[in-house]
């Protein structure tokens, strides 16, 4: 009988995570553990998504806190989703309370269930801004509290394995973007942006965004996890993202293509949207607005995040989706957010 939990289950990717589980490895029972219920109004479309699954189970539970909750099934794998990953969003204490906190709960929860595989969701946030191509031998150089927790984190879930090398099996991922139905995120915000035409290229067409479809991302990490080196090496890091990551100008428009329009995008000066993004935004967060035209988010579609996927073309993995095939199945999947 295989058994998983999911910490961070309700969230984006342990929903999806879950689905796939039972429909393609044959899970006999999913538990989401995480503080936010399905029956959050934000989250309808998972709620939905999940509703003819009864092997899927919802736990309350908060990661910064020691769990306690032990199920009755022999818990065969754990997967640990749960974090505070937005940016902008939270205060910088945040990104370790939950992220470095949440590692070691995890990874003790682990140890008293006796559970011997353990996938993280780490993030690409620890290599760092730059232009030039990482890949899973680059030096991670984080230059935020998120990037700093999650490569902290991932130690501290390197710790549990090496605690019983020959048995433990450890698998992180450093996914891009994650986009795909119900996601609420940047890609998402583009979309918005590219269908009602008020996106602007601020010199940034070539500018290269790592990115993965979570339908992808839930295929790849059970293609590790079951892969004959991943069990041999025990531990195994790799990115997520399309082979190459797409540039901003791909992103627009094949999601142009998509929704069945011209794109026709002005170009701006990055300062000038700057600049209008700080007046916006100086009226909006005293009133609780929330709005697509943060600064932050301004300045990091002028950044690349140019990260290969190394492990995965060099291991013969084979993608289920283009750029262009995964949008179409968000838009089958989810028509209300194109039109």
């Amino acid at each position: 009988m295989n058994c998983a939990v999911i910490f961070g289950g309700t969230g984006f990717i342990g929903t999806f995570f879950a689905r796939h589980l039972v429909e393609e490895k044959g899970f006999d029972k999913v538990y989401l553990y995480d503080h936010e219920s399905l029956s959050s109004k934000h989250f309808s479309f998972r709620k939905d998504m999940l509703a003819s699954y009864p092997s899927i189970q919802e736990i309350h539970g908060d990661v910064r806190q020691p769990i306690d909750w032990i199920p009755a099934e022999k818990i065969t794998l754990i997967a640990n989703f749960a974090a505070v990953h937005r940016e902008p969003g939270h205060e910088g204490h945040e990104y370790y309370q939950t992220n470095l906190l949440g590692a070691e709960n995890v990874c003790d929860w682990a140890d008293k269930v006796n559970c011997q595989k353990i996938i993280f969701s780490s993030s690409i946030a620890p290599y760092g801004p730059s232009e030039d191509e990482r890949n899973e031998s680059s030096l991670p150089v984080p230059t935020t509290a998120y990037g700093g927790s999650k490569l902290a984190a991932e130690k501290i879930h390197q710790i549990w394995q090496a605690k019983d090398f020959d048995n433990r099996q450890l698998v992180i991922v450093r996914p891009g973007v994650v986009f795909g139905p119900g996601e609420g995120g940047n890609v998402s915000r583009l979309i918005k942006a590219v269908r009602n035409r008020y996106f602007f290229y601020t010199g940034n067409q070539k500018t290269r965004k790592a990115g993965v479809y979570v339908k992808e991302l839930c295929h790849a990490m059970c293609w590790v996890l079951d892969s004959e080196k991943s069990k041999t090496d025990k531990v195994t890091l790799f990115n997520m993202t399309m082979n190459p990551g797409p540039s901003i100008e791909e992103y627009v428009e094949t999601i142009a293509k998509v929704v069945g329009i011209k794109a026709r995008v002005p170009k701006v000066p990055v300062s000038l949207l700057l600049v209008a993004s700080y007046i916006i935004d100086l009226f909006a967060r005293p009133l609780g607005i929330d709005h697509p035209f943060s600064p932050v988010r301004i300045k990091k579609l002028t950044r690349s995040n140019n990260i290969l996927p190394t492990y995965l073309c060099v291991n013969g993995y084979k993608y289920r989706y283009t750029l262009e095939e995964a949008l179409i199945d968000w838009k089958n999947d989810c028509p209300e957010e194109w039109s």
